[in-house]
């Protein structure tokens, strides 16, 4: 695995983030509904509509915002059709890019998703083209004063987890993806609520970049994330902290 931080990578775009928290709330609003019209409302027979229910509160959203978003997905009030699509292709400086969407309308997120690419001088890809330089990993993140390194290291190995790491201040857990629901679980019996929890893709390589190429990466990512369709960005790129500064 390699020596990625999906969570560090991504640091610059927290100021962003924060302004746009209507539009963050947006997609999670839609992951809860379409989870919830899937599997149900109870989170603890509904691994999808829990790692949403996580992805909520780390969010800060409010509690009675997430509970209207399971009611109409569990009572069929909404209506949309939502389909999920990864697109995959190379980005600014090469590096490789997943991204996947949550839409009622292929097409449009398709075009949508496609522009982004072109305009920003990265290439389309097939379906395959870059996910194979990515692992599908489980990953859950708790506060590094939750427990000691051996404890937690213990208990997720006991559970299944492959690896578990400090990033940042906080335990990094892996699990291979058809064992996350059972990592998880098991970690909240024994820890409570992590920081979060969700299923992820990480890089086998990373891909530095530098000067105008990461500024134009830098962009690019935030145009993808400021699409409604687009519910998570995965890529091997590398920025300077310094860089990532400047930009935000």
């Amino acid at each position: 695995m390699a020596g990625h931080s999906q969570f560090k990578n991504i640091m610059h775009r927290k100021g962003a983030q924060d302004a746009k928290r209507a539009k963050i709330f947006t997609k999670i609003i839609r992951e809860l509904t379409v989870a919830a019209r899937e599997g149900g409302s109870d989170p603890h027979s509904n691994s999808r509509l829990k790692s949403a229910m996580l992805s909520a509160r780390e969010s800060n959203m409010p509690k009675d915002t997430m509970d209207r978003a399971i009611k109409r997905g569990e009572g069929g009030e909404d209506d949309a059709n939502y389909e999920e699509i990864r697109y995959e292709g190379y980005g600014p400086g090469g590096v490789a890019v997943l991204v996947e969407c949550l839409t009622d309308n292929r097409n449009r997120t398709a075009a949508e998703v496609r522009s982004t690419f072109t305009k920003c001088g990265g290439n389309f890809g097939e379906t395959g083209s870059v996910s194979f330089m990515f692992d599908h990993l489980g990953l859950v993140r708790y506060p590094e004063k939750t427990a000691s390194f051996d404890e937690m290291f213990e208990v997720a190995v006991e559970l299944g987890a492959e690896d578990v790491k400090i990033e940042e201040g906080f335990y990094e857990i892996y699990s291979a993806s058809d064992s996350f629901s059972a990592v998880r679980d098991g970690l909240i019996e024994k820890f409570g609520d992590p920081e979060s929890a969700r299923l992820t893709w990480i890089p086998k390589t990373i891909t530095a970049l530098s000067g105008d190429e990461a500024k134009s990466y830098l962009k690019f990512m935030d145009t993808l994330e400021d699409n409604d369709d687009v519910q998570s960005v995965f890529d091997n790129g590398d920025v300077p902290e310094s860089l990532m500064a400047e930009f935000t």
